[in-house]
């Protein structure tokens, strides 16, 4: 189920969206970015609606994925 990333706390975001960055390891390309960069980079991939905050009941967790990556 998508949750709409607006009606998120602002900091549970932020926190939310440095964790997936953490995590992802996200590569982007021969361009090293600092984690507030790629933290920006994301969260204006939400705002596009290019990603989308996802939570899933099977597994009670909460994650972000593109668009196009999501099903269901």
């Amino acid at each position: 189920m998508i949750i709409p990333w607006q009606e998120i706390d602002p900091e549970t975001l932020d926190n939310l969206i440095e964790y997936f960055v953490l995590r992802e390891g996200t590569d982007y390309g021969e361009n090293e970015m600092s984690l507030s960069d790629k933290v920006r980079h994301v969260r204006q991939q939400l705002a596009s609606g290019e990603a989308v905050v996802v939570f899933s009941e099977l597994h009670e967790s909460i994650d972000i994925k593109l668009r196009h990556e999501f099903s269901g």
